[in-house]
């Protein structure tokens, strides 16, 4: 479904990503796993739209989207939710759900999937009205993947989507990951909670430096005894079980 192969990304002078090379197929959950600084963001950005790789190709069912527009490849079926969530914080819930799919034609299929998420997000509906700024953590991450799914994505993209939440909320938060496969979804997720988001993933990569430095199946990668040491960090929150 989707194919990166060589790209690279640069800011400027500093080369943030050196060739990654990775795929995602349908019906799956892979995950981009590494360090701080690794280039995570970064895969995604040049993914997205959101930068423009300076080399490289990303596919997406067989379709070369490389510096394609991100509302261009919004529209062709990749909706990201970005880290730190980015909501529209004056704006209420509601307004914020109709600004995920306004780029859709298919007013009466957008209808649909606003039913849809409510009814996998029951808390936005009673939070319909109420600014989204004012919604706790938890909440927000729920609103922000709610957002871009109302784009009627076919690969769904996930930054850090455990970041700032209690133990407790993560846990509700990968359920739902795994919720969406179940549903059909393919989705690519980025996280820093490495152990946690093995035990779900079909397969994952292993980043630092900007480069691709192991890969294999969620269950190969959790007998990894040296995986938190070698690649992550002994001391890295992401290594804590």
């Amino acid at each position: 479904m989707l194919e990166v192969d060589g790209l690279v990304v640069r800011y400027g002078g500093i080369e943030a990503l050196h060739g990654v090379s990775l795929r995602v197929d349908a019906g799956e959950i892979v995950g981009l796993l590494g360090p701080n600084g690794a280039g995570k963001s970064s895969t995604l950005a040049g993914i997205m739209g959101l930068v423009k790789p300076a080399a490289g190709h990303v596919r997406f069912e067989g379709a070369d989207i490389a510096g394609h527009s991100t509302e261009s490849i919004v529209r062709g079926g990749l909706s990201l939710v970005p880290e730190r969530r980015r909501l529209f914080g004056h704006l209420s819930v509601s307004d914020n759900l109709l600004l995920g799919g306004a780029a859709r034609k298919d007013k009466a299929a957008a209808k649909r999937d606003r039913e849809r998420v409510m009814d996998l997000f029951p808390v936005l509906r009673e939070r319909l009205d109420q600014a989204a700024g004012l919604l706790s953590g938890g909440e927000a991450q729920q609103l922000a993947i709610a957002r871009a799914l109302m784009s009627g994505p076919r690969l769904l993209l996930l930054d850090e989507p455990s970041l700032g939440l209690a133990p407790l909320l993560v846990d509700k938060v990968f359920d739902l990951v795994r919720t969406l496969r179940d549903e059909g979804l393919t989705i690519f997720i980025v996280e820093q909670n490495a152990y946690q988001v093995l035990e779900f993933a079909d397969r994952a990569y292993i980043l630092r430096n900007g480069a691709v430095v192991d890969q294999g199946s969620g269950a190969e990668l959790l007998e990894r005894e040296d995986l938190c040491a070698q690649y992550m960090g002994s001391s890295a929150p992401a290594c804590k079980t």
